[in-house]
């Protein structure tokens, strides 16, 4: 099979890519993204290797998504502008990217004859249910630009299925962390930042008391349930959106307890307003991911934490490029 991964030089499209391009039924991967969050230095040990198929371009460019799924079976649609402030203050760009760019893939997809495409879904469109955990069909009001792009990707996903035939699988990520997500820029997320004070022993800062809650999923569950979506031979599984996270419940604080314990160190936070637009509580089910994809994941929030701070540890230029 050739996979197209579209965002693949970011943080979850990259541990995506070198995870396909060791997986058997892979004949090529190809990478199309536009560097503008995401770096060729997060593929420095697989730029070489004969199955990777490298583009730079910008989704926001229809010919150049015809161009990417030439030849293509399958797509990983992970190209995106994430970030609830960032669409909040820049909510054109974030519309561009989000709406336009997923439309031109799914309508290149479409044209090209790829025969599934898995995209990258958000817990945001949960938006104000209060509802706890989450559960695929019961979602509220969008609470920002980010939002409301996210979840217009699986209106269109949904009538791309049911008009043009197009097959799709859209899996709402829950709050992945782990290596190679960048800690730099005014959009950074809260466990790299968190990582990169402690390594250089300074206070974090949070928004709000702390008491805000996220299901934290680390990047090894959220490859497994892309691998398991783009392979799976179970046709009631198409057409669906799933919750991918760990089904725990971690409030900031006790976040940042965890990363303190590891970095060894007696600081305390400082804190803030809340962040306009967040969601106070997150908690998923991932009941339907696991009966349909099979999905199960590996590594808890407590292993996650280790790991991605063991790995920020032991790349230190990665925290100060």
């Amino acid at each position: 099979m050739n996979i197209l991964v579209t965002g693949g030089a970011g943080f979850i499209g990259s541990n995506l890519v070198k995870a396909l391009l060791n997986n058997e039924q892979v004949s090529l991967v190809r990478v199309l993204d536009n560097l503008s969050t995401g770096s060729k230095d997060n593929l420095t040990t697989v730029i070489n290797n004969p199955k990777l198929d490298f583009i730079e371009g910008d989704i926001r460019d229809y010919n150049t998504c015809l161009q990417a799924c030439d030849n293509i079976q399958a797509i990983s649609h992970q190209a995106a502008l994430g970030s609830v402030p960032r669409s909040i203050q820049d909510p054109i760009t974030t519309n561009n990217v989000n709406i336009t760019g997923t439309l031109n893939m799914f309508t290149a997809a479409k044209e090209k004859g790829v025969g599934r495409i898995v995209y990258a879904a958000s817990s945001s469109t949960y938006g104000d249910h209060p509802g706890l955990p989450k559960v695929e069909d019961k979602i509220g009001n969008p609470l920002s630009p980010y939002a409301v792009t996210k979840f217009v990707n699986e209106l269109y996903a949904r009538v791309y299925a049911s008009v043009y035939n197009l097959p799709s699988i859209g899996l709402r990520y829950f709050n992945i962390f782990g290596p190679f997500q960048n800690p730099k820029g005014p959009y950074a997320a809260v466990i790299p930042l968190f990582a990169q004070s402690l390594i250089n022993n300074q206070a974090p800062h949070i928004n709000g008391d702390g008491s805000h809650s996220r299901d934290f999923t680390f990047v090894d569950n959220a490859v497994q349930a892309n691998i398991l979506a783009l392979l799976t031979t179970n046709t009631t599984a198409l057409n669906q959106v799933y919750n991918i996270a760990c089904g725990e419940q971690t409030s900031l604080l006790e976040l940042f307890d965890g990363l303190n314990s590891q970095a060894k160190t007696d600081l305390q936070p400082t804190h803030g307003p809340d962040r306009k637009g967040d969601v106070k509580h997150s908690l998923a089910n991932i009941d339907k991911a696991k009966t349909l994809l099979g999905y199960n994941p590996q590594v808890s929030v407590k292993e996650g934490l280790q790991k991605t701070f063991t790995w920020y540890k032991e790349n230190p230029a990665f925290l100060n490029k």
